[in-house]
């Protein structure tokens, strides 16, 4: 069989396109013939790029970006070309470029739909596509999401459940840097670390994190990695709240250092607040270096799903500030539960959230569609 993944961006910077990618180079590995299309960002110029033998990615230009939509037409007319050598389509939502693409192409093979999440903020752009959803999801033939709760408690999949499925997100295991994960826990010597990492956007809940070193004593540092249009308002409140010795935030974190600083952590912490965050990857970085999770719960969201209360890390309430200090102050100063929960945050990783356990579902998914 022959694959297409189809959707979002390039260079990767999200979920979704980090999903898409994996899978590409994942099933290709495997002798599955497997390319992947996409639109660019970041004035990123267009390319074909032959990952392997069995796989190439291909870049078509973006001409503009309308409610948070890249429209790229050079999709529509690469798909009607070459939609043809392939035996599945594997589309992943939301990207109404992409499904308007599918739907111009003409084609005629298996269509998996990868729903990673609910089109929840912009109500106008879900207003106007809404139809081409619709039509999304009954032409699918199976639809998978990255956790059995979201595609379960979706209320744009209530009547399709007979066809509905998940495949959760699989990473490689990390490499860790000993020396560079000496260096930070040198920096911050004494410091009981609290990391977290995401664009710094209102949903992940940042907010709350910061007003969390409120409740912290001295001995605590909260580190965030990531940048956002939020950066200088979470600046000026960790200045009103006088927790510059207490909260950090990093910046920009490349692949590379990432790793060396969920080790670092005594704990990791996503503070995220709405079902826009629909799995968190970053959860699976965390565990995979055996570090617990404090997360929250977020109704009809998979990221209790991905880290369990008690096994893997601590669920609190969303937007609860003194909850997630409580929580972490738990686990650091617990020692039995800190060392119960960095065991169970690794063996939940292995068992689940490998990159090839990601792609022997999605195999075993396509052989029973074809």
């Amino acid at each position: 069989m022959s694959v297409l993944q189809l959707g979002k961006f390039y260079p990767i910077r999200g979920g979704v396109e980090k999903v898409m990618y994996d899978l590409t180079l994942g099933l290709s590995e495997r002798v599955i013939p497997c390319d992947m299309l996409c639109a660019t960002t970041e004035n990123h110029p267009t390319a074909n790029i032959d990952l392997n033998d069995f796989s190439q990615l291909m870049v078509v230009p973006t001409r503009l970006k309308l409610a948070a939509t890249m429209l790229a037409p050079m999709m529509i007319k690469t798909l009607r070309g070459y939609g043809k050598y392939y035996d599945i389509i594997h589309i992943h939502h939301p990207d109404p470029m992409a499904t308007l693409s599918l739907f111009l192409s003409g084609f005629k093979g298996k269509v998996i739909l990868h729903w990673h999440a609910d089109i929840l903020k912009q109500k106008i752009l879900l207003k106007l596509y809404k139809p081409l959803q619709n039509w999304l999801i009954k032409r699918a033939d199976v639809i998978v999401g990255t956790s059995p709760v979201y595609v379960a408690e979706s209320p744009f999949l209530r009547k399709v459940q007979d066809k509905v499925d998940y495949i959760p997100i699989g990473i490689l295991e990390p490499v860790i840097d000993k020396k560079k994960v000496h260096a930070i826990r040198e920096e911050y010597k004494h410091k009981k670390l609290i990391f977290s990492l995401g664009r710094l956007v209102d949903y992940k809940g940042y907010e709350h994190l910061i007003r969390a070193a409120s409740y912290l004593d001295d001995s605590y540092q909260i580190l965030v990695g990531g940048k956002g249009p939020l950066e200088e308002i979470l600046k000026t409140l960790i200045q009103e709240l006088k927790l510059e010795d207490k909260v950090h935030l990093l910046g920009f974190l490349s692949d590379e250092e990432v790793p060396n600083y969920h080790a670092a952590a005594d704990v990791f912490c996503l503070s995220s607040i709405q079902k826009t965050e629909a799995f968190a990857i970053v959860q699976l970085e965390a565990m995979a270096c055996g570090r617990p999770v404090v997360s929250t719960a977020i109704p009809g969201s998979g990221v209790s799903w991905v880290n369990r209360h008690q096994e893997s890390g601590l669920v609190v309430p969303a937007g609860d500030a003194k909850a997630l200090a409580e929580a972490c102050h738990c686990i650091c100063e617990e020692h039995i539960l800190k060392q119960k929960l960095s065991e169970g945050a690794r063996k939940r990783y292995e068992e689940n959230f490998t990159r090839d356990k990601m792609i022997e579902k999605c195999v075993e998914i396509y052989k029973k569609t074809i």
